[in-house]
This record gives C-alpha cells, sequence and structure tokens, in this order.
C-alpha cells in the first residue's frame, strides 16, 4: 500500500534549505532573490543586527563604548527630529541634520532599485556608480546649458536625457550579455572605469566640459548649473542645502519600479527570466530582449540618481569627485541597498533610509568628536555595509539560524509508537 503523497513544503521551509520551489531556480541571482523573498522581513532585520553587533564589537576593540556611539550616530542622522520631548534648539540641529539624511537617501533609493531590479531578473548590476555618473555628465551639461529656458522645462529636459544616458550606457552591458554572451558583472564594472576616465578627461583643465569662467581656467571642474535647472527646495535653507523635490521623484520611481515588476507583461518576463531562463525561453519568452530591456532600465534609474544630485545640492563635478568615487561611492552603496531591501520597492526605500542615516551621522559634520572620532566613523560605514553584503550572500548563517528558532517554537513533542495488533504480529511472523 503506498504512502501518502508528498506534500511541498512552503516557501518558508524551502528558504531554510528544506527544499521547495525555490529549489528549481537555477542562477545565483535568483536563487539568492528567492532566499530573501522567503524569508520575509525577518532576515533582512537579521542581517541588520547582525551587521551592527559585529560593527559595535568593532568600537568596543578600539576602546569606545558602542552604545555612546550609536547614540551620537543616530542624533547625528536628525531622525531625533520626529521625538516631542526634544528642546527647540536641538529640534533646529535634528532638521538640519534629517535633510541631509533625506537627501543622502535619495540617489540611494535610486541606485538600489537600479540593482534590485537586475536581481529579479537573475543579473547583477555592479555598475551602478558608472550609470550614476554617466547621469551627471549628461545633467551637469544640460544643466549649465540653455539659460534663458523655462525653470520646469530645464529641468525635465537635463533629468530625461540623464535618464536615457544612463539607460543607454548599462544596455551596453546587456547588449554584451544577450548577443556575445558576456558576465555582465565583467563588463559593468569595465564601463565603470571607462566612465570615471571619461568624466576625468571631460572636465579636466582645458578639457571639453571645464569651466569656461577665467576665474577657474585653473581648476579641474565643470560650469555650475544654472539658476533655471536646480530642483525646488520645499524644507530648510536653499542656501543650506535644504531638502529638495528629488526625494518625492526618488519615491515615484520607486512606485514604478512595483508596478513595472509586479503589474505589467514586462515584470513577468523578467522574474520569467530571473527564475529559470531556460525555462523562460522554452514558454516563448525572448530572453536576450528581457536582458537589454532590464539593464537599460536599471541604468535609468542609476542616470536619475545623478542628475537628481548634480540638480538637487551639487550643481557642479570636479574630477576629484570623480577619482574618489572611483571604488567608494553612492552606486556601489546601491548593491547593499538592494540586497538589505529583498530586492523590492519598499525595502529598498527602508534599506536606502537606513544607509542615508549612517553616511550623514558618521560624518565628521554631525559626529559628535568627543564620543567617536568622525575620521574613523566614516570606516565604520563601510564596514557595516560589507557585512550587510557578507551576511546577505553567505545567507546560509541567517537562514540556518531562522531555521533553528522556528524549530525550537515548533517542536512538539514525539507520540509513542501505537502497539501492534494481535493479527498484524502473527502476519509479520
Amino acid at each position: 500500500m503506498s504512502g501518502p503523497d508528498p506534500v511541498e513544503p512552503p516557501a518558508g521551509q524551502a528558504l531554510a534549505g528544506e527544499g521547495g520551489p525555490e529549489a528549481a531556480a537555477t542562477t545565483s541571482a535568483a536563487r539568492l532573490a528567492a532566499y530573501l523573498q522567503g524569508g520575509g522581513v525577518i532576515v533582512p532585520l537579521l542581517t541588520a543586527v547582525l551587521a551592527f553587533f559585529v560593527g559595535g564589537l568593532v568600537i568596543l576593540i578600539t576602546g569606545h563604548n558602542p552604545i555612546s556611539t550609536y547614540k551620537a550616530i543616530f542624533n547625528g542622522t536628525g531622525l531625533n527630529w520626529i521625538f516631542p520631548w526634544i528642546s527647540s534648539d536641538d529640534r533646529t540641529t535634528a532638521a538640519l541634520n534629517l535633510q541631509q539624511t533625506l537627501i543622502t537617501t535619495t540617489p540611494l533609493i535610486l541606485t538600489g532599485l537600479a540593482v534590485a531590479f537586475a536581481f529579479r531578473c537573475g543579473l547583477f548590476n555592479i555598475g551602478g556608480q558608472g550609470q550614476y555618473l554617466v547621469g551627471s555628465y549628461v545633467a551637469v551639461w544640460a544643466g549649465s546649458s540653455f539659460a534663458g529656458m523655462p525653470r520646469l522645462l530645464h529641468v525635465v529636459l537635463a533629468m530625461v536625457l540623464a535618464t536615457v544616458a544612463g539607460a543607454v550606457w548599462a544596455g551596453i552591458a546587456g547588449l554584451l550579455k544577450a548577443v556575445a554572451g558576456a558576465h555582465e558583472v565583467i563588463s559593468t564594472i569595465m564601463l565603470n572605469w571607462i566612465a570615471v576616465w571619461v568624466g576625468a578627461y571631460l572636465f579636466q583643465l582645458n578639457g571639453p566640459l571645464q569651466n569656461s569662467d577665467p576665474s577657474q581656467q585653473s581648476v579641474p571642474v565643470s560650469a555650475d548649473v544654472v539658476a533655471g535647472a536646480k530642483l525646488p527646495v520645499f524644507w530648510g535653507d536653499p542656501e543650506l542645502q535644504g531638502l529638495h523635490v528629488g526625494i518625492f521623484i526618488a519615491l515615484a520611481a520607486a512606485v514604478v519600479f512595483w508596478v513595472l515588476l509586479n503589474r505589467s507583461t514586462t515584470g513577468y518576463e523578467v522574474r520569467a527570466v530571473g527564475f529559470n531562463p531556460e525555462a523562460a525561453r522554452y514558454g516563448g519568452i525572448n530572453v536576450s530582449r528581457n536582458y537589454i530591456l532590464v539593464m537599460a532600465v536599471c541604468g535609468a534609474f542609476a542616470g536619475l540618481a545623478g542628475s537628481v544630485d548634480l540638480l538637487g545640492w551639487q550643481f557642479h563635478i570636479a574630477t576629484n569627485d570623480i577619482l574618489n568615487s572611483a571604488n567608494v561611492g553612492l552606486g556601489f552603496f546601491g548593491i547593499a541597498v538592494a540586497l538589505l531591501g529583498r530586492n523590492t520597492a519598499s525595502g529598498t526605500v527602508v534599506a536606502a533610509l537606513l544607509f542615508g542615516a549612517l553616511l550623514t551621522g558618521t560624518s565628521q559634520r554631525n559626529l559628535d568628536p568627543t564620543i567617536f572620532e568622525p575620521e574613523l566613523a566614516g570606516n565604520l560605514t563601510l564596514i557595516i555595509q560589507g557585512l550587510v553584503v557578507l551576511i546577505v550572500s553567505a545567507d546560509v548563517i541567517v537562514l540556518t539560524m531562522l531555521r533553528r528558532g522556528r524549530g525550537i517554537f515548533r517542536r512538539t513533542p514525539t507520540a509513542p509508537a501505537a502497539p501492534a495488533a494481535p493479527a498484524e504480529a502473527e502476519a509479520s511472523s
């Protein structure tokens, strides 16, 4: 007599290494996305807690108090502005800090979406920084030109051109993937460096886009964005980098990300290709076209991030800034943002706020030097970023902890085996 039909384990069990639908995913990016989505909100929370715990150990080893340090970082983020009991003077300072946090969060949302969308198609977009830079180059050129254009039209034109430039730049990697099978990790890394050195050439002394102002002839910097191309500031003093409307643009982009991925035919094809490209191809989906399209969409998000920063608060580009961002830039932070945000729209927004707060709270301007040296705090942010990527990539650690924790609470006493019936005992003998 055959036994009962096997019951397919739910997603949570497959997540914990017990097999299930997620096991059918063939690409590493697809498996990672399935693991993270299957774990719900628990996995990213455990990831963040572990990262901050290890960061606290680093603080302790350096001879500082982790609790006091994290409290000082939190106060430096300006998030204490939401508490009603802080004094008026502290609230003013907190408001300024919170504006800076949200300004930093804005491009992190967009670069996080640029990485997350690629993950959902089974691709690793490591080129967010290069796409961000290309978008900023085009934005600063468009923003410093067409001085007589109406403000709204000028802003929209600069942002659209930057978005298209980022899409074209990332589309190169997608095209190479579709036509020649070139791995997107290699091609996007190379495109990052090409973008860096193209910018160094454009804005160097006597470069094509160097500032033509006679007082700036000895400075390798671009022309400033004209007043009509700057994003409006709705909170704070425009002269002190108040919060601009770019935050709403980033949130709108997150909504577009969600709708495109979950409520469109294109999103269905993207998720199908990311889950199993061979099965998607067998089902009639053009996998090569999706590779190109997905990378172009990723580049559009990152290019838009570059334009928001340029038109919102930077207003010019210097070659030193370009070279310094080659290894540590907002495009690279987007990888950690997407991983911690589980490659979802809402998760990416929350993760971007976390990293934006870390970058602001550990800055030399905002961190209390009597609690922790600001020169070291910036490295602490990079440590936490690296730990997030490491822990999420080594998801077996988090998922094993999750599985064992569930097992403790779900464990039930085993019932004793029933004695065999007399007739069955005689038959067996």
